[in-house]
């Protein structure tokens, strides 16, 4: 099995409903994505997928959808308060976590095309969520 692995960089805000921590405010991450993408046999040009490929595809759909966005819960109060004055919200139907971000991007990049195998999303430096089917 061969396997690459492209790194994506975004910006984005959000907070956690029905959360005890400080993560139940508004606040922002500038988070690291890493998608790994697999094949058992390489194509004619000896490659797994071209990464520039991969940063299109994922890259150009995390940079509309995702980049510098407010992703809020769908019952958050908040979406309809930031919509009326006219910011970027992406809504999603639980929780706004690095996990729902994880298979948010690897169903996204399935849906593209992508071999994908795996998405990683550092929230921060230090820590991580993966999505693996």
């Amino acid at each position: 099995m061969h396997a690459v692995m492209k790194r994506i960089s975004f910006c984005y805000g959000h907070r956690l409903m029905e959360y005890d921590g400080d993560c139940r405010h508004p606040h922002g991450h500038n988070a690291v994505v890493e998608i790994e993408v697999s094949a058992q046999e390489l194509d004619r040009r000896g490659m797994v997928r071209d990464f520039r490929e991969i940063s299109e595809l994922i890259g150009g759909w995390v940079d509309r959808e995702l980049d510098h966005k407010m992703i809020l819960r769908r019952d958050d109060p908040l979406v309809d308060a930031l919509r009326g004055m006219g910011e970027p919200v992406f809504v999603v139907d639980v929780n706004p976590t690095a996990e729902c971000l994880a298979e948010l991007i690897y169903l996204q990049a399935r849906a593209s095309g992508l071999p994908v195998t795996r998405v990683t999303v550092w929230e921060t430096p230090t820590s991580s969520a993966t999505y693996a089917a």
